[in-house]
């Protein structure tokens, strides 16, 4: 520590030094226009939308995980919720944005390491309303959540 009792550059080890510079990548990135949101900017979300579907990568770094070393059920909701609520603003009618309403989620196996996909798709589109499923899959394809969710749809500001 330095005389203001603040941690040095040098004094970090290889894994806080990761994830700062993964929080400085994700400011970066946010600043860039790269990212909507300083949520998908910090967690490095790659967002890909076939039409029907919409899936968002994200790296499973340590900046993810609990206590037991594996990802936080928090960050696991934040990762579908945020492939729904991205589909749902995709397809809403023009002037209506959409906010989430209700999140039921099943946490089905542990993400570990490596990379996990969220994916979205619409179950039912209305005009007040919309739901829509979500899952999310680890690198070598085993589902580790499963949700729906309800969405309202609101006028854009």
């Amino acid at each position: 520590m330095d005389a203001n009792n603040q941690i040095t550059a040098d004094q970090l080890n290889e894994k806080e030094k990761m994830i700062i510079d993964q929080v400085l990548k994700g400011f970066e990135s946010k600043r860039q226009g790269k990212s909507s949101s300083y949520v998908s900017a910090l967690f490095a979300m790659e967002h890909e939308f076939n039409g029907e579907v919409l899936s968002i990568k994200m790296p499973v770094t340590p900046i993810v995980y609990n206590s037991l070393g594996i990802m936080h059920g928090g960050i696991t909701a934040t990762a579908i919720d945020t492939a729904m609520g991205t589909l749902a603003n995709k397809t809403a009618l023009p002037g209506k944005a959409a906010v989430t309403n209700q999140l039921n989620l099943h946490y089905t196996a542990p993400i570990i390491d490596g990379e996990i996909t969220a994916y979205a798709k619409v179950l039912h589109a209305g005009t007040k309303t919309m739901v829509i499923e979500g899952w999310i899959e680890t690198a070598d394809g085993k589902r580790a959540a499963h949700a729906t969710g309800s969405f309202f749809m609101i006028d854009k500001k």
